[in-house]
């Protein structure tokens, strides 16, 4: 009789240690949209929220809290400067200016939205996504693009960093 009162207990001591042992898995998605009308990149970047927060904490400053209201300025610059590092853009073999929009939480997530402007045409596209390999061995950055209405995805780690595209 004891035996079926300790059984589910030790089931669930075993489930729950199996999964302390686990790791998490870190991955951000960047979603690029070229706009030929407005002759923009359209991009919005998907981080954990609590991933960006440990690495703007070790980079910048060890209070922030990205969903709180106040200090949202002094967040959005270190967003701003943490993303314009980590995040490198290359339009026909030039650098680009990214120019940050804002941000948005949305549960656990943060989006970030940027944007690449006075894009005329795009003949190749050099991606380079190093967000949070300064902080975590396992991330992976996926990228999402939609160029010209082709759609491509490639997933970037720390040891291939970044993707080079060809339309012409």
């Amino acid at each position: 009789m004891n035996y079926f009162k300790i059984l589910p207990l030790l089931i669930l001591f075993v489930s729950a240690s199996a999964f302390g042992v686990l790791h998490k898995y870190y991955i951000s998605v960047t979603q690029l949209e070229y706009v030929e009308e407005k002759k923009s990149i359209q991009i919005v970047s998907r981080i954990f929220i609590d991933d960006f927060e440990n690495v703007l904490r070790e980079r910048y400053d060890e209070g922030i809290t990205l969903d709180a209201k106040k200090n949202y300025r002094l967040n959005d610059m270190y967003i701003e400067k943490y993303l314009s590092d980590k995040l490198q853009i290359k339009i026909n073999n030039e650098q680009t200016d990214l120019v940050f929009i804002g941000k948005e939480i949305d549960i656990d997530i943060i989006k970030c939205y940027l944007e690449i402007e006075n894009v005329e045409s795009i003949d190749s596209l050099e991606v380079s996504n190093k967000v949070l390999f300064d902080v975590f061995s396992g991330q992976q950055n996926m990228i999402k693009l939609n160029i010209y209405s082709e759609r491509k995805s490639f997933i970037l780690t720390s040891q291939n960093e970044k993707a080079v595209l060809n339309f012409n």
